[in-house]
């Protein structure tokens, strides 16, 4: 499913390939890379609630900015979760950006092979072959919570409202 101007980087409009999901939806799974080159797919945090924080390139300023930004405040969100920051960066820039900037609370998954998250969640860009921003918060039984993907890509994401979010379902 392709979806003409579904979102826009600084004011030109791209394409989302995939379904439109919405809050309340189960939660596709998807298999996609750790930096270890392992597969790693939602099922494997099964039980867990879990915040995907979606970045086009994480060597850009606003992808730089929403990771080290999201890292940085969930220590103060409380409960149980974990937290995937998703990209099509290839895993050995996954890896050099956690350790450049020092990344403690963030797991890097990478969708550069098969793109099966972008297209799982509906947020591959199909003129860029890129993920478009967006930040979702799943709970433990694998439903959505949470879904904001940014019109314009080149915008930061609400942090307070998916932290807030976070933190409802890891209650």
């Amino acid at each position: 499913m392709e979806r003409p101007n579904a979102v826009t980087m600084k004011g030109n409009p791209l394409t989302l390939v995939g379904p439109v999901l919405r809050v309340g939806d189960k939660a596709p799974d998807f298999t996609i890379i750790g930096v270890d080159s392992k597969p790693v797919s939602l099922h494997d945090s099964k039980g867990r609630v879990r915040l995907l924080s979606v970045v086009t390139s994480l060597d850009t300023g606003i992808c730089n900015t929403q990771t080290c930004t999201l890292d940085s405040r969930l220590p103060d969100v409380g409960g149980e979760h974990i937290h995937y920051t998703i990209s099509a960066d290839l895993t050995a820039t996954e890896a050099r950006f956690a350790k450049e900037h020092g990344i403690k609370h963030i797991t890097f998954l990478s969708d550069h092979r098969e793109m099966s998250f972008g297209q799982a969640y509906g947020v591959l860009v199909k003129e860029l072959r890129l993920l478009a921003r967006s930040v979702w918060v799943i709970d433990k039984n694998d439903k959505i919570t949470y879904i904001e993907i940014l019109k314009e890509i080149a915008t930061e994401p609400n942090y307070e409202e998916a932290l807030k979010a976070l933190k409802k379902a890891a209650v």
